[in-house]
């Protein structure tokens, strides 16, 4: 799982269903060192802004510091040729980090880096530390199941995964906002989903010779897609079909959480317009390549960038 995910989730990626209403605020106790930590700057390329310009500035450190955490874990779990077992004794680790900085203690020095500015952040934001723990729970689940060369059932199992691994930061964004709306958390879920279905289809020339499935099994199923193609990364007829539908799965939950652009005050609703654009225009590269996003990897280039700040100034 790439940490797309900027978005909401994508901070992705990016994206869940965690009850907002439930969720305790972190405890933690004042720890001078810790806030004056800053989160380290975003290197890895992202299709979508992470704490741009657009974002409001009182908000980019605590966005960063969010994106920092969820990146660190992202590579824990993808990046390196470390073993299943040594990936997952790390993500342990990092958890027990992050129960720390949660409870007020200090991390471990491994990830000081990342723990100290999200501490800080935890203090004075009261962020939910649940939906951090869901990001953590997805890492795993992708390293198991890489593990165990293992895909996802259905949609509905997939989508319990884009629950836990994109849809959290979709909700800690709209936590650092102040916006609690039902509606809104809905529809945030509806993008961060998206993103993060939008990442498993753009990357599936990456993710499937890693041993990374996400395609699920029953839409191979109704498409008569063959397994043994599809780990060929050959763009068959059944293929192109299987494809297309899934990537129209994202694009109809895109659409269904775009309004939320409109309920973000200010410069967040414009930097969430250019999230979405973003994701719907992936969408288009994926279609346009007619199945051929098994062995194509679509980016987005500087006129897609032009196209979709067009397509935002009109939503």
């Amino acid at each position: 799982m790439r940490s797309p995910r900027p978005c909401q989730a994508t901070i992705r990626d990016v994206n869940d269903h965690p009850s907002p209403s439930s969720i305790p605020p972190a405890v933690s106790t004042p720890q001078p060192p810790a806030a004056a930590a800053s989160a380290p700057p975003v290197t890895h390329y992202e299709n979508f802004p992470v704490a741009s310009l657009l974002c409001p500035p009182h908000l980019r450190q605590p966005i960063a510091a969010i994106y920092g955490f969820a990146r660190t874990a992202d590579d824990i779990a993808d990046e390196g040729d470390a073993a299943a077992a040594a990936r997952l004794a790390d993500l342990a680790a990092y958890q027990a980090d992050l129960q720390a900085v949660a409870q007020g203690q200090a991390p471990s020095p491994r990830w000081a880096d990342v723990f100290l500015p999200l501490q800080s952040v935890l203090r004075s934001h009261h962020l939910p530390v649940p939906l951090l723990a869901d990001l953590l729970s997805a890492f795993v689940q992708d390293v198991e199941k890489t593990r165990d060369a293992e895909g996802y059932a259905d949609r509905a199992e997939l989508l319990d995964y884009c629950r836990r691994s994109a849809n959290p930061v979709g909700r800690l964004l709209l936590h650092l906002y102040e916006v609690t709306g039902a509606q809104a958390l809905e529809e945030s879920d509806a993008i961060c989903t998206a993103l993060q279905l939008i990442n498993c289809w753009q990357d599936l020339s990456v993710d499937i010779p890693r041993g990374r499935h996400y395609l699920p099994r029953a839409d191979c199923a109704a498409h008569a897609a063959c397994q043994a193609e599809l780990l060929a990364l050959q763009s068959t007829r059944e293929n192109v079909r299987l494809i297309a539908d899934c990537a129209h799965w994202a694009r109809s939950s895109m659409l269904s959480g775009a309004p939320l652009v409109h309920r973000l005050p200010g410069r967040a609703g414009w930097e969430l317009r250019l999230v979405v654009q973003g994701g719907l225009r992936i969408l288009d590269k994926v279609d346009a390549l007619k199945g051929g996003s098994l062995h194509t990897r679509p980016q987005l280039n500087a006129w897609d960038w032009c196209v979709m700040l067009a397509r935002a100034l009109v939503m």
